[in-house]
Formats: structure tokens, sequence, C-alpha cells
């Protein structure tokens, strides 16, 4: 059986998966995002990354703001699809919409579900120092991502690895994971088990737990910076030529020392903790491009001695 489909999803997490179903050669009879936004110093409106993706792939496109009103169901409904793929839409997909394709609809979710259902469960799992996460195909239901598992596949969370890195390798697992339930689907094999265990909620994340807290443990600030990089970036600020700068810190390493939480204790820029010290690797200050420690520290003019805030 050829599966006729439609494809939800918005930012570029949802790619590979895209990219994936019209390498397979599967008929997508049309692609829904989110409606362009505006971004930029200029305010632009700009498309989603999926949008861009289906207009250059020659896929029709729809950017509804919402699925709840009877013209875009009746859109839906009119396509006759086989099943929905939905990965990271956006929007709150209402039973009628999610009952309107034939087999049904399926979501890829970036951890092994019940942990960490929600918008932020990359960001969560290595903020909480999961070592291990992974990607599930769930046939959606009304509840937030409660619906019975088809396939779940466990990666370990590699020491160091950054939300932004951890992103990449789930988008494309989950989109080979993806295609592995289709192809289930298609021959009427594709199992579904209710969710076992305690759900764990992944909360979008809050601008008041981006600011580094140097007086909690090594082992607490690490896993804080590694799982807001790159985005949103969890920060410090600086005291620098006199004028008091915010210093984005995407990647650093635990290393041994100590000294007053916040204080620089050696020449090599480890930062003094509770419990240990970390040293930035990636540092991007307010205006500018990302750059290792040592191009940072040439324009710096900070000593051992001087303290973040």
């Amino acid at each position: 059986m050829s599966l006729k489909l439609v494809f939800m999803g918005t930012p570029e997490f949802a790619l590979p998966t895209l990219s994936a179903l019209t390498d397979a050669g599967y008929e997508i009879l049309s692609v829904f995002t989110r409606p362009a936004r505006q971004a930029g110093r200029g305010m632009h409106e700009r498309a989603s990354p999926v949008h861009r993706f289906a207009l250059g792939a020659g896929l029709p496109v729809e950017t509804p703001d919402t699925l709840r009103s009877s013209e875009s169901l009746d859109k839906l409904s009119k396509l006759k699809a086989d099943a929905a793929v939905v990965v990271a839409y956006g929007l709150i997909l209402p039973k009628a919409v999610l009952d309107a394709p034939k087999l049904g609809s399926y979501n890829l979710h970036a951890s092994l579900l019940p942990r960490w259902r929600g918008p932020a469960p990359i960001n969560r799992a290595i903020m909480a120092g999961d070592r291990h996460t992974g990607v599930t195909i769930m046939r959606m239901t009304e509840g937030l991502d409660e619906g019975p598992v088809c396939l779940a596949r466990k990666l370990a969370i590699g020491a160091g690895e950054t939300a932004g890195e951890l992103h990449d390798r789930l988008a494309e697992e989950g989109a080979a994971l993806m295609l592995e339930a289709l192809l289930r689907l298609s021959r009427g094999t594709l199992e579904q088990t209710p969710q076992q265990g305690v759900p764990t909620y992944a909360a979008k994340i809050a601008k008041s737990e981006t600011r580094i807290d140097f007086s909690k443990p090594a082992r607490e600030v690490l896993p804080q910076i590694h799982g807001l990089s790159p985005h949103p970036g969890a920060w410090t600020e600086v005291n620098i030529a006199g004028k008091s700068q915010r210093l984005k810190i995407l990647k650093a390493e635990a290393v041994e020392g100590r000294g007053p939480p916040s204080t620089i204790i050696d020449d090599d820029f480890a930062v003094a903790c509770a419990d240990g010290a970390v040293r930035p690797l990636l540092i991007q200050r307010e205006g500018k491009a990302a750059m290792a420690r040592d191009a940072f520290l040439r324009g710096s003019a900070l000593r051992t001695g001087d303290r973040l805030r």
C-alpha cells in the first residue's frame, strides 16, 4: 500500500523527516506549517524552515492560524489522506483533525515517552542530567503527548553534548524511525502500546532559568549551560573595558579548582562554582558571533580574580 500523506511541521527539527518522506517517494498531498513570522533586525516576515523547504520541493503549503476552524477541517477532509505525519508543528490539533486521515495521525517526539512530554524535551533532558534520551513515534490523541507508542529508539547523551548537537542527532534518528513506522503502517503491522511509566513535563524554557548561578555546584551549572545551548543560551555578565556586557556561555567543561563562586581562578578562564569550577569553551558576546575561549580572552582583558555576575 502506497500511503498518501499530509505533513505538519514548522522548525528545522522537522526538515529531516520531510526530506526523508520526499526522498522515499511518498505522495505528500499538502504541507501544513505555521504562518510567517517577523524576524531579524528589520522585523521582516520570514517563512518557516518547513515552508521554505516545501516550496523548493514543489509541495502545496497551507499556513492556517488555527486548525480549530471548519475551513481547516474541510481542507483536510477533502485531501483524503491515509495518514498525517506531525513533527514539531506548534499548533494544537483537535480530535476532528487527528481523525481526518483514514489511518490516523503520527507524531515524532524528541524523547522516550512518557519522559519529557511537552515543548522542550531536548533542553530538559540535558538540564536534568539524563544519560539517555531518544525519539518516539506516537499515534496522536487529544491529550498532550499521551498517545500510544508505535516505535521508540533510545540514544545516549554524550558527555558535554549541547542541546543543539542533540537536536540534530534526534532529528535524523527520528526521520529514519518515521520511515519505519510508515512502512509498518502500510503493511498493517504497526503496533500501538500504551505509554508505561510516570510522565514528566518538559516546560518551555523561562527567562529566569537562563542566567547562570555560579553559587551552585559545577555539576549543576554545566548541564544548564549545555541544555540551553545554542538557544536561548545560558548567560552571565562581566565588566569589560569599564562596561557591563552580557556573555552567553555555549559550551564548557568541568575542571578542578575552588574559590569564591563566580570568580575567575586561573588564566585559562576557569570560573569557580560552589563546588568545583567550569571552564567556558565557547563564548558569545552581545551582538557578536560565538568564539572559542582563546579568541575571547585575547580581546577581553579579563584576569584571574575578576568576577562574573
